[in-house]
């Protein structure tokens, strides 16, 4: 009875620690820094962003409406921190390199590269996760929050988005940011 117990007890000490590594997850990263020099944070409810829908396809109008929100985390570089920069670039790198997340899309934008990843599977995507850098600016993280979004559908829509005329003003704080 007693190496029964001991088995058991192993076997959930293994457990809690395999479940409790180091591995940080995107909104731990998030929740760390939020309020750490050089970075900047910003909940964005997806109707403070204006945008012409006329032009929208079926696919993204329904991608669009799946969206609730917008979570953006931003750092920003300068010449005194550029070792912190690509330490903290390095670490979101990590992050996004775990296999939990999937492979959406690629692009770039204005000669900065652009990943789009999402956790879930093909038919519905808990988070979507949009991440690009630039040296000369820092980096920047939105994770797109929602219900019911296929990636198929959110794809088209951030191709929409690429082209959409955003209004800066709605945005500002985080433009300011980066100058």
């Amino acid at each position: 009875m007693q190496r029964t117990i001991k088995f058991i007890l192993l076997t959930l000490t293994t457990v809690f620690f395999i479940s409790c590594g180091d591995s940080v997850s995107l909104q731990r990263y998030y929740v760390d820094n939020q309020e750490s020099k050089n970075f900047i944070f910003q909940d964005v409810p997806l109707s403070m962003i204006k945008l012409d829908k006329t032009s929208f396809t079926e696919d993204q109008k329904e991608a669009y409406n799946s969206v609730n929100k917008l979570n953006f985390l931003g750092y920003k570089t300068s010449e005194t921190n550029v070792e912190t920069y690509k330490t903290e670039l390095a670490k979101v790198k990590t992050i996004l390199s775990d296999s939990k997340y999937n492979d959406l899309m690629e692009f770039s934008d204005k000669g900065n590269k652009i990943v789009v990843k999402y956790l879930g599977d093909d038919d519905e995507a808990d988070e979507v996760v949009v991440f690009g850098s630039a040296e000369e600016l820092g980096f920047g993280i939105v994770r797109i929050l929602g219900n019911n979004m296929s990636p198929d559908k959110i794809a088209t829509l951030v191709n929409a988005m690429q082209k959409a005329n955003i209004d800066d003003s709605q945005i500002e704080n985080i433009m300011n940011f980066f100058k």
